[in-house]
This record gives structure tokens, C-alpha cells and sequence, in this order.
């Protein structure tokens, strides 16, 4: 398999890593010439500072879309006309109608589409997934997400919504099984362009609830959630990935080991192109968690909560 990677800024570095180490990277495309030079020599491959210039030289299965959010839509309805597997970081667009666009064009070319919500991945996360599937603890109730660091140098063209609080919209709708009903948000900015902290809740049936809350103006790195379930409360780690199970028995810390998401992502990806999986998200996963996303801004914008109906 022949995977290509455009954009090497902020995280595709590290989506970069891995393709090399998997060996399937057959090339790199980064708009800045010397950082294209730099991942192309690093791990030998062809290089390029054009999409045109590498769609028109290369032949490959996939490719990885980590460009600024402005750029996605642009960049993965090109590869999708070609008929390519693609792979977008998160957010897939800015605006829901787009990634729509893209999802359609996906499904007429029977090509995979996928966004890098990779929280779905963290061992944690999994591992309270499962809890709730078997209801081993009662069914869920609430989610409550925390995350808080100061804003990360590379993010230039979103506010935190779109940036930070898409990863635990995201989360709250695959451990519920289920889309919102409804979205009330606060933001504001103190420091940034764009909002730089959100308290968002999402309203689910039968009462159950998610909170979030993100900010980049804490000067530590909390990245932190509680599920609530009728016989247990379950705090998780996103960056130790410990879990805490705390029942009327007592508490006890079921797993230790370290795994790396972003691994078990981009294995996801490919095997769901060699057919030996399923996509574990799905694009109309990131067209809803966009959907919202908007909401929340608007939302917070009118002071009203914004009533959805996701499918």
C-alpha cells in the first residue's frame, strides 16, 4: 500500500512517524518547500510543495489531509474525485455543508473517508466503551470532559470549539451511542483571535447529559473525563490512560499499559481500505461533530440553546 502525507505542520509530523514506521509513506507534500525538503529526505521519500505536482507524479492508495482546517475541504475533494482513500484531521471541515459535499463524493466513488477523531482509540476511552456497552456498571448517565493547556503554537484559523472541545463532542456521542438533541454553549476569548475558553452541554434523550469544558488559558495540561453510571463513577486520564472505577466496594485501577492512539488510528485506516475492518469513524461521524460544533458557536452567539436533529 502507497500512502501519501500532505501537510507535516503541528500534528502530521507525527501522523508522518508512523506511516514510515508501518511502511506504506510513498510520499510528502508540505506547501512550505524547505519542511517538504526536511520529511521528504527524512524518511526517503519523493517531495513535493504542490498537491497538483503530486497528484500528477505519484501513484497511491490514501492520503493524509493535516493541513489548516480553511484547506481540507479543497485539498479532499481533489483526492476524493481521484477516487483516493482519505484520511482528514479533525475537524473534516469547517463547515458541515462541505464536509456533507465530501461525505456524498466519498460514497459515489466507494472510497473511504475518515477524520482523525482520536479519542476513539485512546485504550481509556475503549475501555469505558466497553464498561458501557455491557452495562457492567448500570447505564450512563452523564460525561463530563475537562481540557485545559495554553493554546498550541501551530492552530491559526480556529477558535477552541473547532480546535480542542470537536475531540470530546466526539467522544460523548460514541460512549452514548447516539447524537445530541439539543446545544447550549458559553465561549469568549481573553487572549486569542478566536474563542479561547467553552463550557458546552449536550443534551441527549432520556435526560442524560454531556459537559464540556475547554480552555486555553490554563497553564497546565489537563486532558480529563468522569462517566457517570448508575452503580459507578468512572474517571479517566486521556494522557496516563488510567481509568479509576470507584463503586460502594471501594476503587480499583484496572489497567496500566501505554499504548499510542494515533498507532492504533492509522492502523484502523488501513485496514478498513484492505476490507479487513470496519472505519471506526465514520464520516458522517465528523459531519455531525461539525454540525454541533456550529451549534455551540452559535449557541453561545444567542445565549438560546439550538435544538438538532442529527441523524
Amino acid at each position: 500500500m502507497k500512502i501519501v502525507q500532505i501537510g507535516t505542520g503541528g500534528f502530521g509530523k507525527n501522523h508522518a512517524r508512523i506511516l514510515s514506521q508501518l511502511g506504506v509513506l510513498s510520499a510528502i507534500c508540505d506547501m512550505n518547500e524547505s519542511r517538504a525538503e526536511e520529511f521528504g529526505k527524512k524518511y526517503s521519500v519523493n517531495y513535493y510543495s504542490s498537491l497538483d505536482s503530486l497528484m500528477d507524479s505519484e501513484q497511491f492508495d490514501a492520503a493524509f489531509v493535516c493541513t489548516p482546517t480553511s484547506t481540507h475541504f479543497g485539498i479532499a475533494k481533489k483526492l476524493l474525485e481521484q477516487k483516493k482513500n482519505v484520511f482528514v484531521e479533525k475537524p473534516m471541515t469547517y463547515l458541515s455543508h462541505e464536509g456533507e459535499e465530501l461525505l456524498e463524493l466519498a460514497k459515489k466513488n466507494k472510497v473511504i473517508l475518515t477524520s482523525g477523531y482520536i479519542e476513539r482509540f485512546n485504550p481509556a476511552v475503549s475501555l469505558v466503551k466497553e464498561y458501557v456497552k455491557a452495562k457492567k456498571y448500570g447505564e450512563l448517565i452523564m460525561l463530563e470532559f475537562h481540557r485545559e493547556n495554553r493554546m498550541p503554537n501551530h492552530i491559526k484559523d480556529v477558535g477552541i470549539i473547532y480546535d480542542t472541545s470537536v475531540h470530546d463532542i466526539d467522544t460523548a456521542m460514541w460512549l452514548f451511542d447516539d447524537v445530541p438533541e439539543v446545544v447550549f454553549a458559553r465561549s469568549g476569548k481573553i487572549r486569542h483571535e478566536h474563542e479561547d475558553f467553552a463550557t458546552i452541554m449536550l443534551g441527549f434523550k432520556d435526560n442524560r447529559v454531556a459537559i464540556i469544558s475547554s480552555n486555553w488559558i490554563t497553564p497546565i495540561r489537563v486532558r480529563k473525563f468522569i462517566a457517570v453510571c448508575g452503580d459507578a463513577i468512572i474517571s479517566s486520564d486521556f494522557i496516563t490512560q488510567e481509568v479509576k472505577i470507584e463503586t460502594s466496594s471501594g476503587a480499583e485501577i484496572p489497567r496500566k499499559e501505554m499504548e499510542e492512539p494515533l498507532l492504533l488510528e492509522i492502523k484502523n485506516f488501513i485496514s478498513a481500505i484492505e476490507g479487513k475492518d470496519t472505519i471506526r469513524v465514520k464520516a458522517e461521524d465528523a459531519v455531525n461533530t461539525t454540525k454541533i460544533a456550529e451549534a455551540a458557536l452559535l449557541s453561545s452567539q444567542k445565549g438560546t440553546p439550538i435544538y438538532l436533529d442529527l441523524k
